[in-house]
């Protein structure tokens, strides 16, 4: 018993780990416990999809911030670009808010995946503005996911002034 309470994540630590395990116990109560007037199985789906919304804002944060790294870094606009560099401060502040280790690992795993999204978020601004700034964006990520969560070792604003 005391290793099931010790191996337990902790809601302050990690909720979206915490919301996954209690899901689980929910579950097995609920094929436990059939008499009771609680539905454990809607129950333990509420709880669950509470830390998959989690997840998911993480997820587009992360997609958000990559995209607009990219702009920031291959685009030669320059009128849009401090919206750009106050939209990465604001999400990457939600990120941050929102942001589990299990939460963490789960992105970085998966960065490739963020990164095709970023790609497919800033394709049609560029085809439409600055069709030859696209074939520069690289095939894979270029930022770690400590890059993208906080700018550090990272200025894509003056890597732009540099091309």
């Amino acid at each position: 018993m005391a290793t099931e309470l010790k191996a337990r994540p902790s809601y302050d630590d990690d909720f979206y780990a915490w919301t996954q395990h209690q899901a689980r116990q929910l579950r097995a109560q609920g094929r436990l416990r059939q008499n009771e007037p609680l539905d454990w199985k809607l129950l333990a789906e509420e709880v669950q999809d509470l830390g998959r919304s989690e997840l998911h804002t993480c997820q587009s944060l992360t997609d958000q911030i990559i995209a607009h790294l990219l702009k920031l870094e291959f685009s030669k606009a320059t009128e849009p670009r401090l919206g750009w560099e106050q939209e990465v401060a604001a999400f990457r502040i939600g990120l941050r808010r929102h942001l589990t280790p299990t939460i963490r690992r789960k992105i970085t795993s998966a960065l490739g995946e963020h990164y095709a999204n970023a790609i497919e978020l800033v394709t049609p601004g560029f085809q439409a503005h600055e069709p030859e700034r696209l074939a520069l964006v690289p095939e894979s990520c270029p930022y770690t996911f400590d890059q993208i969560l906080s700018g550090k070792d990272s200025d894509p604003a003056r890597k732009a002034a540099d091309r």
